[in-house]
């Protein structure tokens, strides 16, 4: 533990706070990570991808985090407050490693892995990824894999047009979960599923345009390995990514809503093929 960081215009104050901007998190590979539920995930479950942490004295006693394995430093207030990205930070804040997963680890080439199998004996669940195509919203894209954590989800991909997942409100959407479940970054849409269909996964896209959600479960399109495509926010999905699909699938409304807030359908969607997969 140094002495107590004072100044907000110090240099290593400065570097941090960079880490809000695309292109420094490009560049040196980092990214920020504020609060203290984030920090505690990324210290049990990856450590090692952590270099500094930057703490107030009062929020190191409060939650523990005086005496870890990683650099730290005491701050006060004013210089936590220079280096968060949020209004009110909650004492917390650390650079971490970024560590994307290779859409070939998620989808490996058909020659070095065999499909996934629905009825192997062994008692493992069939395959769940959820695909984000161009979608845009910090909020979404981090809810979006704390839902896929939470639904069992081997893997989340981010295509090239999607927002960067060490997007700082990205991170804080996620919770924790961005530590738990393989997250891949720049790939294109079109790659990504050739090479989950040659693997047998059965792709979906959720699209206003698709069949009842429902129906499709009935159907029993859900209990095999499963992609779930998930694209704009506004727009949605194009023709041109539909056709690559195997079938469009929405959630269906019953109440007077407009619409679904894309986070939400894509929960929905995500829970779904995890209660089918489970009832197998």
């Amino acid at each position: 533990m140094t002495d107590l960081l004072e100044n907000p215009r110090a240099g290593r104050v400065k570097a941090v706070a960079a880490l809000t901007k695309k292109d420094v998190r490009a560049e040196t590979g980092l990214f920020l990570l504020e609060g203290p539920q984030a920090v505690r995930e990324a210290l049990e479950y990856r450590p090692e991808l952590l270099r500094e942490l930057y703490v107030t004295p009062t929020a190191a006693e409060r939650y523990g985090l005086a005496d870890t394995q990683v650099d730290t430093w005491f701050v006060t207030e004013q210089v936590l407050d220079a280096m968060a990205d949020t209004v009110t930070p909650q004492g917390v804040v650390a650079v971490c490693e970024q560590f994307p997963t290779s859409v070939r680890q998620v989808f490996p080439d058909r020659a070095s892995q065999e499909a996934p199998d629905a009825s192997a004996s062994d008692g493992a669940l069939p395959g769940l990824v959820a695909i984000l195509e161009e979608v845009r919203d910090p909020g979404n894209a981090g809810t979006i894999i704390r839902a896929a954590d939470s639904a069992g989800a081997d893997a989340v991909v981010l295509t090239g047009r999607s927002v960067d997942p060490y997007n700082p409100k990205v991170v804080r959407s996620t919770t924790g979960s961005l530590f738990h479940v393989p997250v891949s970054v720049g790939v294109g849409l079109a790659d990504t599923i050739e090479r989950a269909k040659s693997l047998g996964y059965t792709v979906l896209a959720a699209d206003v345009s698709g069949d009842d959600l429902p129906d499709v479960r009935a159907e029993g399109l859900l209990d095999g390995p499963t992609v779930w495509v998930f694209g704009n926010e506004a727009r949605g999905l194009t023709s041109e990514d539909l056709a690559m699909v195997d079938r469009a699938v929405k959630v269906p409304i019953y109440g007077r809503a407009e619409s679904m807030n894309l986070a939400t359908a894509a929960s929905v969607c995500l829970y779904e093929s995890a209660f089918a997969q489970r009832s197998v």
